[in-house]
């Protein structure tokens, strides 16, 4: 064929291509990357330029959907099976040093005889010693195929020669029920970090145990859970509602309303319960606040939620890619949505914290109002709560803005306080465990020493962490609890110390034993809501 047929033909084609573009746009990319095939200088990847324009395409829908890689479906599946393989241990990496700071009880690293403070040195006979070799890099070695051994260099304190441990990779479990325990004879506490495949089944066991300790008051944390399948969503909120009650119900693009309700499994109906909420508690776990504030089983402590009441459906490409579309708008039982406006674009949605802080909503009770076209009541009581843009709590506690300042971020990502936990409690393990036998005891007693304290802010002034002068009481305060709470994690096994430290500290916990040791206020505040909010939270300064 001449040059000038082929020319003709190819020139039809466009042509053909362009007709059909102009009748339907789906041809309009087609013509696009042929285009581009045809006259672009260098040769292109047609799979990237595809996945680049499902991207963008994706990214003018909403804030919440969104198209991912084969590699990354899969890593996502893996992290909401509840599980991975592994060999069961934390580690703390220094700038030349790599320690084990936790080791799963009858994992696989426990039976191998790694311990606690054991220094890894190499990875299958490779070293970390390196400055290449991260916290990502050395948990990607760690990780692989279930049954599958990894050989570890390990030197253990004391010992004057390293030796190799083989360990056969098993199936990890990652804990949905990030902590579960009695705060004191009557009140149990139970924290979701996620919503994953193995929730109802943790929640089930939790519960049962906190009840056969004389559990009969609950405070449910769902802070910062980001949320996960609506499927664990509805058996969390069955473990508290009574057979047929709704949840949610979702409206779909073509209409029409779905149902979904409690099917009467539950531990949990009669007793007191808290849920403690924020500004990062979305999603589920806003499936979950809302269905138990509109039938006005449990008291809501907090501050506003995230406010995303969309929900994703995964659609599976052919190569094993996935695109998590937006199918429905999901609605509380009254009615409510709690979905925040998105109609300015992503950066501006996601900038919300910011906002909030800004306006001092997150400081100070009185910040926000609603229209009365958000006003709902709710099922039992019929006491006024709102839609549009989170769940409201029944009773505000203003965040702790030292947690939140730049000098603390700093100071925590450094792994100053990490790093200062785990020597200390190298040096002193002996003489801690000879004082404080158990955690109980542990947690009552244990102050950081001063000195301790002071070699802390000492080295944060070394790589210019702005620490607030000695005067500011309360952020001195907050570095002592995170380093307690080092310490604790180090010393004790069998829980989430760890979070049972911090706990002490925040004030939304707090604020929910008050009201829980108060039947006259739990009970107030299921009828009317809002009574009157407890004192201001002296951390409310905020600190940049």
């Amino acid at each position: 064929m001449n040059r000038k047929a082929t020319t003709l033909l190819v020139g039809m084609f466009g042509l053909g291509l362009s007709l059909q573009a102009q009748m339907n746009p789906k041809y309009k990319f087609e013509e696009a990357l042929k285009l581009i095939q045809q006259n672009y200088v260098d040769q292109v990847n047609e799979e990237h330029l595809v996945d680049a324009a499902i991207k963008a395409m994706i990214s003018d829908l909403d804030p919440h959907s969104r198209y991912t890689s084969r590699e990354e479906a899969e890593q996502m599946r893996v992290a909401m099976s509840g599980s991975f393989a592994g060999i069961g241990i934390q580690f703390l990496k220094t700038k030349e040093q790599t320690f084990v700071t936790k080791v799963n009880p009858d994992g696989p690293a426990m039976r191998a005889g790694i311990r606690v403070g054991d220094q890894i040195q190499g990875i299958d006979g490779e070293s970390i010693l390196e400055q290449k070799w991260g916290n990502k890099e050395i948990m990607e070695k760690l990780r692989g195929e279930k049954d599958v051994p990894v050989v570890l260099t390990i030197a253990s304190p004391g010992s004057k020669e390293s030796k190799n441990i083989s360990i056969v990779r098993e199936n990890i479990l990652e804990k949905s029920v990030r902590e579960s325990y009695m705060v004191d004879k009557e009140i149990g506490y139970i924290a979701l970090s996620i919503f994953n495949r193995t929730t109802r089944q943790e929640m089930d066991a939790a519960l049962k145990s906190l009840k056969e300790q004389g559990m009969k008051k609950l405070i449910l944390d769902l802070q910062s859970n980001g949320g996960g399948y609506v499927e664990s969503a509805i058996g969390v909120a069955d473990e508290f509602l009574p057979k047929e009650k709704i949840v949610f119900y979702s409206v779909p693009n073509e209409g029409g309303k779905d149902y979904y309700f409690t099917g009467g499994f539950g531990q949990f109906y009669e007793g007191q319960l808290v849920v403690l909420i924020d500004e990062a508690t979305a999603s589920s776990s806003e499936i979950v606040t809302g269905a138990l504030q509109d039938w006005d089983r449990a008291v809501i402590i907090g501050r506003r939620s995230f406010g995303k009441g969309l929900m994703q459906k995964p659609v599976a490409l052919s190569d094993g890619s996935e695109m998590q579309l937006t199918g429905a708008r999901y609605y509380t039982p009254s009615g409510r949505s709690i979905q925040k406006p998105y109609n300015k674009g992503k950066d501006d949605y996601f900038q919300d914290f910011n906002r909030r802080m800004e306006s001092k909503e997150l400081l100070e009770e009185g910040h926000i109002s609603f229209p009365d076209s958000l006003k709902y009541t709710t099922l039992g009581n019929k006491r006024i709560v709102f839609g549009g843009g989170g769940i409201m709590p029944d009773r505000f506690v203003p965040i702790d803005t030292n947690e939140y300042s730049t000098w603390m971020t700093q100071l925590m990502n450094s792994g100053l306080v990490a790093k200062g936990g785990f020597e200390f409690v190298q040096q002193n393990r002996e003489a801690l465990l000879k004082a404080y036998p158990d955690f109980e005891a542990f947690n009552i007693r244990f102050k950081v020493p001063k000195e301790v304290h002071q070699q802390l802010i000492t080295a944060a002034n070394k790589i210019a962490v702005a620490i607030p002068p000695p005067q500011q009481l309360d952020a001195h305060a907050t570095i002592d609890v995170e380093f307690k709470a080092q310490v604790g994690s180090l010393l004790y096994t069998g829980g989430d110390y760890m979070a049972r430290v911090r706990n002490e500290s925040n004030q939304s916990f707090k604020e929910a034993l008050s009201v829980l040791r108060d039947e006259k206020l739990y009970k107030q505040l299921l009828q009317t809501g809002t009574v009157g909010q407890p004192a201001k939270n002296s951390l409310t300064k905020l600190v940049k």
